[in-house]
């Protein structure tokens, strides 16, 4: 009887679904991004993109999934990193070097490891800072351009090219300088807008679902031209991003500057000033 209790009092040891979940969205979002390579190497380079971007939508699904189910861990977050220096670091160069670059050998090569580097930097940095304090407004920004959107930001000459046929395909050396100045962006220390903890005014719930229909709506009918607006867009706001980050700055430094006086100080300086105005009079 003794035995019996004790199994059944014993549990299966091991993770439940719901703790994998987030995983088995990372490792999906892996395998979409390598399967980009895959398209380019057969030169299918809408399908390759398409896969850089589902790749980019599991991943912004798999944090919130994480979160939601109370399943972070830090096995999950190196896999994560992994995943993001794959699909939006090495994938991305690789498709727009074969895309383009190829003629230009060495010089687009370089151009590739550049790119890629400054992806595997961006997440590291990113990965450090995780635990660093910083004022309450600055966690609604990136330091940089997050790899998943540079990676887009990286494809929006193909993106282009496929919808506006502007013979880009045609232009290794600008595409070598884009995607350069695409990986510089990743480590800069520019801020631009994190919009996991942006709360929408109840008022403006109902119109922002609708214009979120029309989006994916507008990227069913048209992908390409709504991506390189959307793409188009997100670069427009960087100087706004940019701009209002130093406006909080500087408002919480001057909030910082500013003595703090206690009441004691205050009564002695207020009696101060009594005692001056009687001598006066």
């Amino acid at each position: 009887m003794t035995r019996l209790r004790r199994r059944r009092g014993q549990r299966f040891s091991g993770l439940s679904f719901n703790k994998l979940l987030p995983n088995i969205i990372t490792v999906m979002a892996l395998c979409f991004g390598l399967s980009g390579l895959r398209f380019a190497l057969a030169e299918r380079w809408e399908f390759a993109v398409g896969m850089i971007l589902l790749a980019a939508v599991f991943d912004a699904l798999d944090g919130r999934m994480a979160r939601l189910l109370r399943a972070q861990s830090k096995f999950g977050a190196e896999l994560d990193s992994l995943s993001d220096f794959l699909c939006f670091g090495v994938v991305p160069g690789l498709v727009v070097f074969l895309w383009s670059m190829v003629e230009l050998q060495n010089f687009g090569w370089m151009a590739v490891l550049f790119y890629a580097t400054c992806c595997v930097l961006r997440l590291a940095r990113f990965n450090v800072r995780l635990d660093d304090d910083k004022p309450a407004f600055a966690y609604n920004y990136f330091t940089g351009v997050p790899a998943p959107a540079g990676a887009g930001l990286a494809l929006l000459p193909m993106i282009l090219d496929f919808q506006f046929e502007l013979g880009l395909k045609g232009a290794p050396v600008f595409v070598a300088i884009w995607i350069t100045a695409i990986g510089l962006l990743m480590v800069s220390q520019i801020p631009t807008y994190s919009f996991k903890q942006m709360k929408v005014p109840q008022r403006w719930v109902l119109p922002t679902l609708i214009g979120a229909g029309l989006v994916i709506a507008a990227v069913i009918s048209a992908p390409w031209f709504s991506l390189g607006i959307v793409l188009i867009v997100y670069l427009a706001t960087i100087p706004l991003s940019v701009n209002t980050y130093r406006k909080l700055l500087r408002a919480a430094e001057e909030m910082s500057e500013q003595p703090h006086q206690n009441p004691g100080d205050a009564e002695v300086s207020a009696g101060t000033e009594t005692e001056r105005s009687k001598a006066a009079e």
